[in-house]
């Protein structure tokens, strides 16, 4: 499993919950747990294949709870109208799309890239949305080193 470098400060779940309500969103006990050990930060390693046809692409950070640069408030209001319902933005790539966590069934729990470039009119059309993972561990998981040298 990838680590996480430069994680923000410690959550507690009261934190969280508090988090939840504020900002009217229900994480998944997986999150919950990942935002409780790492609470956003660097992963390593940190690339990852999108499909066959868009490639890979390197994972840039989390985002974290709290008074920070990378503050997960902060990018839930900037993509609220511009992702499908049911997804929030957990972290972004070094291009500047979001990897998403599904909040709401058939997604939920499930991980997913958005490309903003391939963005559509319709915030709610999944055309530029990709699976990746069934659970956040399942991605951690999937992140890999560039071995060519």
């Amino acid at each position: 499993m990838a680590e996480i470098l430069n994680s923000h400060k410690k959550l507690s779940l009261e934190e969280i919950k508090e988090f939840e309500t504020e900002n009217q969103v229900s994480f998944t006990k997986n999150y919950m747990e990942f935002l409780i050990r790492w609470n956003g930060g660097y992963p390593e390693p940190n690339l990852f294949k999108i499909s066959d046809e868009q490639g890979v692409s390197a994972l840039n950070q989390f985002y974290g709870i709290g008074d920070m640069y990378s503050n997960l408030a902060d990018y839930i209001d900037i993509y609220e109208y511009r992702l499908p319902d049911g997804f929030i933005p957990i972290a972004n790539d070094s291009g500047g799309n979001v990897i998403c966590l599904g909040t709401k069934e058939p997604y939920y729990e499930k991980i997913h890239f958005w490309d903003h470039e391939q963005e559509p009119e319709d915030p709610d059309d999944m055309s530029n949305m990709y699976f990746l993972a069934n659970d956040i561990d399942e991605f951690l998981n999937n992140l890999y080193e560039d071995t060519e040298e």
